[in-house]
């Protein structure tokens, strides 16, 4: 029998919910030429989409040093630019200037779900199969026999209706997306809604909430992926890594949780100590040549009741730019970009090679609805799923 859903408690602080936010999540959605819509944001035309939709794009701006764009097409994370220890600025993440480039063969064949909000599960089902209630649901197999973040058509490729907000914290945008019952497999109705707030002291808070009309697996996350140095410039193997795990979930050859809970201790998996990323990513280890590097889910250390808590902590010796990543959820991805190749190029005219990027992508555990020993992904009629992950930008000499 499942636990508990952790996922129907409500833990924002009432300051997270403030009237300003509530306010812009009531407001008009409608596209405007303006390019001053609401203090902090500003709207564009991003591109269009083969039946004709226009994909607008978001400049925010909140009076700190951190620069952010975001397009309502997968809720992506197009740019987010940052100073170094010398106050220069780079983008930090990996992606593309056009709408074409995203909707390219090239990068679908890739799909390295660059930026993009992900569900409705992200990580992996096993078989692309769960039963729930007595009824086995049969989903998309879209990595191998699995199936990965959504499946063929996840929530990365939908047009999300954004709507512009400034508030106390900060300034940001409301994305929502109503999930059709039987989407891509899933049961019930699912109404999303992810705010991204980029707030006045250079953090960039994303909240998630969800309700559904049928009990269904839910597992929201945001999948950018981050290069301290700017994106363009090389592998990620010499940023330090610290992850506040003593345990993760080791994989089988298709990357599945065995369903076990090991410790981290005396392995490369061991982040707990402030640890170059490469210093153990060739090392002979079963585990690293299954995932062809890191692409395993670590298990963070929560009470019963979830809070907002360190998860992970990434620094660039080169730049001195760091990210600490704060979470109310129970697990962290920790991805390597052991399957970046080199076939799409970026936005600065570099192509993106192996490890050029990493992913700290804050969750539920891969293949939850399948293993009764982790924390309940099932979101029943009348609950609301809430979740709060927080990238905070600093620098260090």
């Amino acid at each position: 029998m499942k636990q508990p859903s952790l996922r129907s408690l409500v833990f924002l602080s009432a300051g997270l919910l403030s009237l300003g936010a509530a306010q812009a999540m009531a407001a008009s959605t409608s596209a405007s030429p303006s390019t001053a819509m609401t203090p902090g944001v500003k709207q564009f035309v991003f591109g269009t989409l083969p039946d004709g939709r226009t994909v607008h794009g978001y400049r925010i701006n909140s009076g700190g040093d951190v620069d952010m764009e975001v397009i309502d097409y997968g809720g992506i994370i197009t740019s987010l630019k940052t100073p170094d220890r010398h106050g220069e600025k780079a983008d930090i993440v990996l992606g593309f200037n056009s709408l074409q480039d995203y909707l390219s063969p090239a990068y679908k064949k890739l799909n390295p779900y660059f930026g993009a909000l992900i569900g409705r599960y992200g990580n992996r089902i096993a078989d692309g199969r769960f039963t729930l209630d007595g009824k086995t649901y049969q989903l998309a197999t879209n990595d191998g026999p699995n199936h990965l973040h959504g499946g063929d058509e996840g929530f990365n490729q939908k047009l999300w209706q954004a709507t512009p907000f400034s508030s106390s914290e900060g300034s940001g945008v409301v994305m929502r997306y109503t999930s059709a019952d039987g989407e891509e497999g899933y049961p019930g109705e699912l109404a999303v809604e992810v705010k991204y707030t980029l707030t006045h002291d250079d953090t960039l808070a994303i909240d998630y909430s969800a309700r559904t009309t049928k009990a269904t697996p839910v597992n929201l996350t945001q999948h950018s992926y981050f290069n301290l140095n700017g994106e363009g410039s090389g592998s990620i193997l010499d940023h330090v890594m610290t992850i506040d795990a003593a345990s993760y979930t080791p994989v089988n050859k298709t990357l599945i949780p065995t369903g076990e809970i090991e410790t981290v201790a005396g392995t490369p998996f061991d982040f707990t100590q402030p640890t170059p990323i490469g210093a153990r990513i060739e090392a002979d280890n079963e585990q690293l040549m299954r995932g062809k590097g890191y692409d395993h889910n670590f298990v963070l250390a929560r009470e019963p009741r979830p809070t907002l808590e360190h998860a992970a902590r990434v620094s660039s010796p080169e730049s001195g730019r760091v990210l600490d990543v704060l979470t109310t959820e129970p697990g962290l991805q920790f991805y390597s970009g052991n399957f970046l190749d080199g076939s799409v190029t970026g936005k600065g005219g570099q192509a993106y090679g192996h490890r050029s990027g990493l992913a700290l992508e804050t969750q539920h555990f891969p293949d939850s609805p399948n293993q009764s020993g982790f924390p309940s992904t099932i979101l029943q009629p009348g609950e609301t799923l809430e979740s709060h992950t927080v990238y905070r930008f600093s620098t260090e000499d």
